[in-house]
């Protein structure tokens, strides 16, 4: 039989496995060698046939039992049913009608006999005999029998007791049963007896003995014939190998397994299913590593992770402990084998002599690479100094001080080329509090002459391994180095930190309780150390200098006061954000007729860009005021300029706007009405007197730059001591809550009593002011107030010139009952020359009204849209002088359209 993989081999006759062939030549193959068999005396049974022969053994088992118990249940259920049936007879006959008279009778066998043989004959049973109270027979089956002494117990049943009893008669085996025959005055007058032979009793479990039988037969031949087929499918599976064979297979096996020097682990489906006594060595395994999980046997994190990572590896070196060990991996289901692999490990005992630099490099990569993750994690220039000197300590250094130029502190940048000669001590980081160094934030003046001046000169890197010997940088601080060797300090490292060419400062780290001093090895980790930190040191300088620039731009964009007007009383709050400058903005605009404009908005981003942007809003904003718009027009103007500016920027290959949110509000204290549109901007709160909120219900258009139709602008109509509350979403959006959420805690912060601007916007804030603000926030109150109704004159004017003299008559009273009697000759020339005009040049109807307000406002309204324009009459021209007197004797003037013509407006000082 030729040998198939993994079979153990007996030796060959020669005594010496593999021996040559008879022709001298090398040995036979492994595909050529045949299994010697032992003598037959010696054979063993094959695995295959034992357990054929143990299944069979079982079926027969099995089998022979239920037979028996089926036998046994058949002989119980035989006497149990002939008891039954012999005492049910007796009973039914010993009640039956007649049976006492019977008794009495002078011829009892001649009445009884026939019934009884008749009751014999019908219920089945073999015999039924009536006897008297001496036991004498009154009936039998045989006649012969009848007047002779009854055979068996029945003295029990005079005493009124059922007797039944097992006995062998003529019949053969069988079961009797006496009962007593009771007379009408309960004595006994006699005795009836049944009897039934087991012959005659045929039960279910007798009748189920044949199929029981072949049931029996039939498992047994189909036992036989899946015992063969498991039997052969088991003989070729262990390629007919015997007990003995396999013993000695797995015993050949074990002793190759933990015999090499290296170690073999099997892992399948993340447990280690083998391993041998080297892998337990090296890796340090418990007891009972095998059959548990690899993740629990308290491997380090690189091996486990090759184990586990479902990957081949080829010599790959790990530190395991203190070993260094040489893994390869192999998967075992690459050829349709169970997932797993198996492991071999190798200790690289040779490598011993380069385990110390390997570790040593291993911990200055470590400390590189924490020193990536951890220093420059903010952009703030005395944190990132502090990072790098905690960073070094203890694992690098004893003690580290790092001193920057004080213009790096500001966010300025150096002088390039030129040495510092005045540093600040930005961070230092020590095993112990008490080192004997300057204190952060010390002014520290560089001595010329000394090498902490020479490496910054230079921008070399100084070592002094053993400082007692050096007594150079003893010069910079004569007192301070004393207490410095005094404490222990031996070695130092100076690194300058450059970053593009441009001097920073100077990080130096000390060495006191180890006592290895530093080396030209460690000199080169501390400038990988000191030239990242260089770079975040710089980054985070630009950044300073950036963010005060921007913080800087933003205030002086945004309202630095709010101009005086009477129409609102209003409180603000502006928070910048923590990080960056955003640009969101606000503003408080007076127009014309005493009215204000309020505005509010927030343009995406944050940095210079944003408040630029801002910049350039709010001036395109206070540029269409002046044309005195209602507020969608204004969106609409502002939408196209933020398109055009978007176009020039995207020409340039600029960044563009990135998005820009706008509301725009009009309160006029005369109407107490207020005209809102939003470019994409939350509806303001709106808070009655009563304290009741609600939020404007207002048409909210796209962002600026984004919008495909016109704007919408809503009115409301306010009672006086409302309070208009105007935001940015800053105030009511954060990490925490979104807008639904915001917005309800507003409305809640804001309903109750009555307060003024300033403490509502106080109590906003304290309410609702995210702890890290993300975003900045621009909050407006406004609290409405009514021009009074005798501040306000106003007159029709019909179509005629004369007219003008009746208006200029009216207008000179109302201002007797002010007490503007001085301002009444200018007033009366300024409504004459606008009043004219409009008759002259606009149409019906005409109205003159008049408000006293901070200023005397005068304003004349018409049907016509023709605007008036100011210009210089020449000599011979007989008119275009009107306007020229009306802007010289006017503080302001203009004109303003409404939806049924224009309005002329003019201003007086009343002071």
């Amino acid at each position: 039989m030729a040998r198939s993989p993994g079979r153990s081999w007996a030796p060959s006759a020669s005594g010496a496995p593999g021996s040559a062939d008879s022709s001298g030549g090398r040995p036979r193959g492994r595909h050529q060698l045949h299994r010697a068999k032992p003598p037959r005396s010696t054979r063993h049974r094959s695995v295959a046939g034992q357990v054929f022969a143990l299944q069979l053994l079982v079926v027969l088992l099995l089998v022979a039992g239920a037979v028996v118990a089926l036998v046994v249940q058949s002989h119980n259920d035989a006497d149990n049913e002939a008891r039954n049936r012999s005492v049910a007879v007796a009973q039914a006959f010993a009640n039956s009608p007649g049976i006492v008279d019977a008794l009495r009778s002078p011829d009892p066998t001649a009445v009884l006999q026939p019934k009884a043989q008749s009751v014999r004959v019908s219920s089945g049973v073999d015999f039924v005999v009536v006897l008297n109270n001496q036991g004498i027979r009154y009936t039998h089956p045989n006649p012969a029998r009848i007047g002779q002494k009854f055979i068996g117990t029945y003295e029990p049943a005079l005493r009124g007791e059922v007797v039944t009893q097992h006995l062998t008669g003529t019949l053969g085996p069988l079961v009797q049963a006496v009962v007593p025959v009771y007379a009408p005055d309960g004595s006994v007058v006699g005795l009836v007896s049944a009897g039934v032979t087991l012959s005659n009793v045929s039960t279910a479990s007798e009748r189920q003995l044949p199929v029981v039988l072949g049931a029996a037969a039939g498992a047994i031949g189909l036992a036989t014939l899946g015992t063969a087929l498991i039997s052969r499918r088991l003989r070729r599976q262990t390629h007919g190998l015997g007990p003995v064979e396999m013993t000695r297979m797995y015993e050949h096996h074990a002793a190759v397994l933990h015999a090499v020097r290296e170690g073999v682990m099997i892992v399948t489906d993340g447990r280690l299913l083998l391993c041998n006594d080297e892998a337990r060595r090296l890796l340090d395994l418990p007891p009972d590593a095998e059959g548990r999980p690899v993740a629990e046997l308290g491997l380090e994190p690189v091996p486990l992770a090759l184990l586990t990572a479902g990957r081949p590896v080829s010599d790959e070196v790990v530190m395991a402990g203190e070993r260094l060990i040489a893994v390869n991996v192999r998967l075992t289901d690459q050829a349709g084998g169970p997932p797993g692999c198996v492991a071999t490990l190798r200790d690289s005992t040779e490598l011993l002599a380069l385990t110390g630099r390997v570790e040593t490099a291993q911990h200055r990569l470590k400390l590189l690479y924490d020193a990536g993750v951890t220093v420059g994690s903010t952009l703030d220039v005395t944190t990132t100094a502090e990072e790098l000197a905690q960073v070094a300590v203890p694992r690098f250094a004893d003690f580290v001080t790092v001193d920057l130029a004080e213009q790096v502190l500001t966010g300025e940048e150096p002088p390039p080329g030129a040495s510092l000669g005045r540093m600040r001590r930005a961070a230092f980081a020590g095993v112990r509090t008490d080192g004997p160094f300057h204190p952060v934030g010390t002014v520290l003046d560089v001595v010329p002459e000394t090498p902490l001046a020479g490496a910054l000169d230079s921008g070399e890197p100084g070592l002094e391994p053993h400082l007692t010997e050096a007594d150079d940088w003893r010069l910079q601080d004569p007192e301070r180095s004393a207490q410095v060797l005094e404490y222990g300090v031996h070695s130092l490292l100076r690194v300058p930190m450059r970053a593009r060419g441009v001097l920073l400062g100077v990080a130096r780290f000390w060495r006191a309780q180890r006592a290895e001093p530093f080396e030209p090895d460690d000199l080169a980790l501390a400038e990988e150390l000191v030239a990242h930190a260089a770079v975040c040191v710089d980054n985070a300088r630009r950044y300073t200098r950036e963010h005060a620039m921007a913080v800087t731009l933003q205030h002086s964009l945004l309202p630095r006061s709010l101009p005086q007007q009477n129409a609102l009383d209003v409180a603000y709050r502006y928070l910048p954000a923590r990080a960056g400058v955003g640009g969101d903005w606000f503003d408080v605009i007076p127009l014309p007729g005493a009215r204000v404009a309020l505005v509010v908005g927030d343009v995406v981003g944050h940095g210079l860009h944003a408040a630029a942007t801002m910049g350039r809003l709010r001036t395109a904003i206070h540029n269409f005021s002046t044309l005195d718009l209602p507020p969608d027009e204004l969106l609409g103007h502002l939408d196209e300029l933020v398109n055009r500016i978007d176009q020039e920027e995207a020409a340039g290959e600029g960044t563009g706007l990135a998005g820009a949110t706008c509301l725009y509000a009009i309160y006029d204290p005369v109407s107490r009405r207020c005209t809102l549109a939003s470019a994409g901007h939350p509806a303001p709160a709106v808070v009655d007197p009563q304290g009741r909120v609600v939020f404007a219900e207002l048409p909210t258009g796209p962002p600026l730059g984004l919008a495909a139709l016109p704007f919408e602008a809503v009115e409301l109509e306010l009672a006086e001591g409302s309070r208009l509350v105007l935001f940015t979403d800053g105030l009511v959006v954060d990490r925490t809550r979104d807008l639904d959420t915001g917005l309800e805690l507003l409305r809640s912060s804001l309903a109750g009593p009555a307060r003024t601007p300033e403490q509502t916007c106080a109590d906003l804030l304290g309410a609702l002011l995210p702890a890290d603000p993300q975003d900045d926030i621009a909050l407006l109150v406004a609290q409405t107030r009514v021009l009074p109704p005798d501040h306000v004159a106003e007159w029709e004017v019909s179509p005629d010139p004369a007219a003008v003299g009746g208006v200029r008559a009216a207008v000179a009273r109302r201002l007797a009952e002010w007490g503007l009697d001085e301002a009444a000759f200018v007033t009366e020339l300024i409504l004459s020359e606008l009043v004219t005009n409009a008759i002259r040049y606009g149409s019906g109807p005409i109205r003159v009204r008049l408000l006293r307000d901070r200023s005397l406002i005068c304003e004349v309204a018409d049907g016509s849209s023709t605007s008036p324009h100011l210009r210089y009459a020449a000599t011979e021209d007989e008119g275009g002088r009107g306007l020229f007197l009306v802007a010289q004797f006017a503080d302001r003037w203009g004109t303003r359209y409404t939806a049924t013509g224009k309005v002329i407006w003019t201003e007086q000082p009343l002071e």
